[in-house]
C-alpha cells in the first residue's frame, strides 16, 4: 500500500510539473510573464485536448447527431489558440473564442474521397487575445467569409477543410510596430465527431494577421492554432413550413 502511494505521488508530481511553470527558468533567470503565458496556454491546450479525447473514447456508443445536409444549417461555439511560426513576428501567442452560423448550400458532389457538401458561414468573435512581448492586446473580430467543404461523413466522423477571411480590431497595435486594425486569413483542416445530440470538432489552423500594408513596416503575424468546438448541424426545414 505504501509503495502504491509513493508511486501515485510521483505520477501526480510529474503531471503537475508538465502543466505548470516548473519547466520554465523563472526562478533562476527572470522571464517576463508575457513570455510565459503563450507557452503555458499552448501546453495547457494540449493537455485539455488529450483529456477530452480520452473522455470521448470512454463514452458509450450513442446514436449519432445529424451530419451536414443540403439546405441545413450549422451552429457552433468554438475556442482555440496557438503560437507564432517563422515568417513574421516572433514570440507571440493568440487565443480566441467565437460563434458560427453556417448554411449548407449543396448536395453531395465530387469524386471518391473528395465527395462532400459546400458550406458558407459567418464567425462572430467577441474575444480575441494577442500575447505580445510588449503587452497583451484585447480585441474583437468578424469573419464574413468562411468557405467550408464538408467531406461525406464516415461513421461518426465528418471531416472538413475551410478558408476564412475577416477583420480584427484591438486596443493595442498588432504587431506593436503596426496597426490596431488588421485583416485575418486562415486555412483549417479538421473533423466533426458526431454524437447523440451535438457534435464536437477538433482542427488545426494556420492564421495570418496583417494590416495589408496600411502601415510600414508591416511584419504580420503567422500562427498555428488548435481549435475545439461544440455545435450541431440542423436539418433542412420541411417545405411549406
Amino acid at each position: 500500500m505504501a509503495s502504491r502511494f509513493r508511486q501515485s505521488r510521483q505520477v501526480g508530481h510529474r503531471f503537475l510539473e508538465f502543466v505548470s511553470f516548473a519547466r520554465f527558468p523563472v526562478w533562476s533567470n527572470f522571464v517576463s510573464p508575457m513570455a510565459i503565458v503563450p507557452a503555458a496556454c499552448t501546453r495547457f491546450s494540449w493537455v485539455l485536448i488529450s483529456l477530452s479525447l480520452i473522455a470521448w473514447l470512454l463514452q458509450p456508443a450513442f446514436a449519432q447527431a445529424p451530419a451536414p445536409e443540403s439546405g441545413g444549417h450549422e451552429v457552433q461555439l468554438w475556442t482555440g489558440g496557438g503560437y507564432t511560426v517563422p515568417g513574421g513576428t516572433k514570440d507571440t501567442g493568440v487565443w480566441n473564442a467565437g460563434l458560427r452560423y453556417g448554411w449548407i448550400l449543396t448536395d453531395s458532389h465530387g469524386p471518391s474521397f473528395l465527395k462532400g457538401r459546400f458550406e458558407y458561414a459567418l464567425d462572430a468573435i467577441p474575444l480575441f487575445l494577442v500575447f505580445q512581448p510588449a503587452n497583451t492586446a484585447y480585441g474583437i473580430a468578424f469573419d464574413p467569409v468562411v468557405l467550408k467543404w464538408n467531406f461525406t461523413a464516415t461513421g461518426r466522423f465528418s471531416p472538413f477543410v475551410e478558408l476564412n477571411g475577416g477583420v480584427l480590431f484591438t486596443n493595442h497595435d498588432v504587431p506593436t510596430v503596426a496597426n490596431n486594425v488588421n485583416f485575418t486569413t486562415s486555412l483549417a483542416i479538421g473533423t466533426h465527431v458526431l454524437r447523440e445530440k451535438y457534435n464536437w470538432s477538433v482542427e488545426a489552423r494556420y492564421m495570418h494577421i496583417s494590416d495589408a500594408g496600411l502601415t510600414v513596416p508591416n511584419p504580420g503575424i503567422n500562427t498555428v492554432q488548435v481549435r475545439l468546438g461544440i455545435g450541431r448541424f440542423l436539418p433542412p426545414r420541411p417545405h411549406g413550413k
